[in-house]
């Protein structure tokens, strides 16, 4: 069925992927301007749409550039709200989008703000800030970010990969070209040479050594709702699990959580899907009719910005409601390269914004 999809679809790839090749080749050519900025700016983008990592990876930037005052600026997709907005203790999923939240809860000492345009948000946070960090922006040209980090899902580079309709590519593979740094994500902890060689030669215009690969690091549960003693829920193997999720690929999760637990009742919607009372009331109603004498609700880090939200956090606030942190792991020979050309970008662009600074005063 998926094959006669494809075909029937494929016309409209091709327009679609004559668009994209026309809109990069004018860009390219400097017809349409792009924007540079003498701060560091860090692009964390990818070719497909949704569900390459691209959350943690910033988190990982975050951590390994601490020693900076650094700005997330995202387009903060989902949310009610347009134009620049900075994160403050009064938003929410709706106001600025549940990744923005998930960085400002995480982060407090980090400056998260929402625009749709980041040339416009980039120049409200330069002058207060040493470095930005651009959350999917690999396709908004009109900025020239200065080091550009690309992600692929390990999945995803097994099989052949197509254009918008037909596949999820949002501009052709070649785009590749533009990045500073490929990072391969969601990789089996034992990753074989076989499958690194033949990922390898699918950037054959590439730098090998600028390719690393990461997995996904799954922390302990952590409670949803503070001060709830229905938190407080024993939870082993046997206890059965009502996982709820709206991301791109909850495959990873679910191939984890069948790994810990004996049962889990999935409750799948699409990526930054906004969760419905009348969607968590059935979820509440199945959970309760359910007849396992341990049971809890799981959900993942992003999804449960949307839990957050007054009305359905009255509707769960009693329940054991979960959810599990993620991080990326760099394998460990490309961890040293990975971090230092990155370090060495934001060093070196520190330095001669500083110069240009002085010799204008």
């Amino acid at each position: 069925m998926i094959k006669y999809l494809r075909a029937i679809l494929f016309p409209f790839a091709i327009l679609y992927g004559l668009i994209t090749f026309l809109r990069n080749k004018c860009y390219d050519w400097k017809i349409f301007k792009s924007q540079e900025f003498d701060l560091p700016v860090i692009c964390v983008g990818n070719l497909a749409v949704g569900g390459s990592g691209k959350t943690p990876v910033t988190e990982y930037l975050v951590r390994l550039l601490s020693d900076y005052k650094i700005a997330i600026l995202s387009r903060g997709y989902g949310r009610e709200t347009k134009g620049f907005l900075l994160a403050d203790d009064q938003s929410t999923a709706a106001t600025i989008g549940d990744e923005p939240l998930q960085y400002y809860q995480k982060f407090p000492e980090v400056t998260v703000a929402v625009c749709e345009d980041r040339v416009t948000g980039i120049r409200r946070l330069q002058d207060q800030h040493d470095l930005i960090i651009l959350d999917d922006a690999f396709q908004h040209r009109k900025v020239k970010a200065g080091y550009q980090i690309l992600l692929f899902e390990f999945e995803k580079m097994m099989h052949r990969q197509f254009m918008l309709p037909t596949g999820d590519l949002r501009e052709a593979f070649g785009g590749y070209k533009r990045a500073q740094s490929i990072l391969i994500t969601k990789c089996p902890e034992t990753l074989d040479s076989a499958d690194q060689y033949r990922i390898a030669k699918q950037f054959s215009q590439f730098d090998e050594s600028r390719i690393a690969y990461s997995s996904i690091i799954y922390s302990d549960l952590q409670a949803l709702y503070t001060g709830n003693t229905m938190q407080d829920v024993r939870v082993s193997k046997d206890v059965t699990v009502f996982l709820l999720t709206g991301i791109a690929n909850p495959k990873p999760f679910l191939a984890y959580l069948d790994g810990r637990f004996d049962a889990v009742v999935p409750q799948q919607y699409g990526d930054h899907h906004r969760f419905s009372l009348a969607e968590i009331k059935a979820l509440k109603s199945a959970f309760e009719q359910h007849p396992a004498a341990e049971k809890i609700i799981l959900t993942t880090e992003k999804d449960a910005q949307r839990l957050l939200d007054a009305s359905i956090k009255d509707l769960l606030l009693n329940l054991p409601v979960f959810f599990i942190p993620i991080a990326v792991k760099i394998q460990q020979k490309n961890e040293i390269p990975f971090n230092q050309e990155i370090l060495s970008y934001v060093s070196s662009t520190t330095r001669n914004r500083t110069i240009h600074q002085a010799e204008n005063q």
